[in-house]
């Protein structure tokens, strides 16, 4: 008997439920990555839990590619190196119509012709909701706040 993988049916343990997701990443100019994220909003919640856009953002790396033929531009033959690049990563349920909508909503408003756009089978993590309200560890128990 071929056992499934827990990749396709996920696992729970007490407190979390590790659930089968897509996760969902294009690289974008830093100035592009808010209204691209806003379209993706507009066709999918992005809920975890109590919450919902969730996403995260990586900080600007350096882009590398050469134009050939065939691009707006032309072909050129020195490699550009283009700074502020953000990558930007969500999940997804495993829906191929919802895929479909995010992959069209990202490349609909993106400023590149070609968008770099990955997706991946994963486990998300997902809380059962258990009353650990006075755990010393979770951050409103701890001195400060990120938002203050």
């Amino acid at each position: 008997m071929t056992e499934t993988s827990i990749l396709q049916t996920g696992f729970d343990t007490r407190p979390i439920e590790m659930q089968p997701l897509w996760l969902v990443m294009f690289q974008a100019p830093e100035e592009d990555v808010d209204r691209i994220f806003g379209a993706i909003a507009e066709v999918a919640p992005l809920r975890q839990g109590n919450t919902d856009r969730n996403g995260y953002r990586a900080p600007a790396g350096i882009e590398y590619y050469r134009p050939r033929e065939g691009t707006p531009t032309g072909a050129e033959e020195d490699t550009r190196h283009r700074p502020g690049v953000d990558e930007m990563r969500f999940f997804i349920p495993r829906n191929r119509e919802l895929l479909n909508n995010v992959v069209e909503a990202i490349y609909e408003v993106h400023s590149y012709y070609e968008p770099v756009i990955t997706v991946t089978e994963v486990l998300r993590s997902q809380c059962k909701g258990l009353d650990d309200n006075d755990n010393p560890h979770r951050w409103w128990n701890t001195e400060g706040d990120w938002k203050k």
